[in-house]
């Protein structure tokens, strides 16, 4: 058996306490050890600095999720334990309160500098300045909560990139059929589909940049236009 943390590639084995590892053989889980689920980063960082535990993850897509942590039962309840003990104290409380203003401040500063960027990329004519400030918002009121896993939320790319690429994304969804096309799964063909409409949407930003007339019952005055009963009292 490992003595040391290991990360294992999780795909069902043939018995709920066994997890297989990335050379495919299949390891059954130590006796007296117990699985603990994720969602207690603190938990699971004290276990795994304990000492001998195996880490479960499962790759989706190009996405890995945890699906827990298997240590010596005596240790989760003791580490466990101890956590219990720290969370109770009126000083974690106020660095928990802390850290949540804390977060809460830095949010709202993003959504302040996404919302500039997105203002800035849409460079509307002054003849379409509401429109403007109307699709703004409605684009960061989408992308920026926590958690949304938009492209907002990354970092690899700067914020204005961040910020373009939201508009064509909730136009996409907002002011055309994709979500309800049916497109062949052939590969290549969504993205295809994915960049001729986002030149549709970049055709209809332009018009609205040169203070061109809208189009004809043009899809995105369409898809900002206040609905019946909504915000009202």
């Amino acid at each position: 058996m490992p003595t040391e943390n290991t990360v294992v590639t999780f795909t069902p084995g043939p018995k709920p306490d066994t997890v297989r590892a990335a050379d495919g053989t299949v390891r059954t889980v130590p006796a007296g050890w117990v699985l603990v689920p994720p969602g207690d980063a603190a938990l699971t960082r004290r276990i795994r600095a304990a000492g001998e535990s195996w880490s479960v993850a499962e790759k989706r897509g190009r996405k890995t999720f945890s699906r827990g942590t298997w240590a010596p039962a005596a240790t989760v309840e003791q580490i466990r334990g101890d956590l219990e003990a720290e969370r109770a104290t009126e000083a974690h409380a106020k660095r928990r309160q802390a850290d949540a203003d804390r977060r809460e401040r830095t949010q709202t500063a993003y959504v302040d500098e996404f919302a500039t960027a997105v203002r800035d990329f849409l460079a509307f004519h002054a003849t379409y300045a509401d429109l403007a400030q109307r699709l703004a918002l409605a684009v960061t009121t989408h992308a920026t909560p926590v958690g949304s896993g938009t492209v907002a939320r990354t970092k690899r790319i700067p914020v204005e990139q961040r910020a373009e690429a939201a508009v064509i994304a909730w136009m996409r969804h907002q002011t055309t059929g994709y979500d309800s096309m049916v497109i062949p799964r052939v590969k290549g063909k969504r993205r295809e589909v994915r960049r001729m409409l986002a030149r549709r949407s970049q055709e209809l930003l332009t018009r609205y940049r040169r203070g061109e007339s809208a189009p004809e019952n043009c899809p995105l005055q369409k898809a900002l236009a206040p609905r019946p009963g909504v915000g009202a009292a």
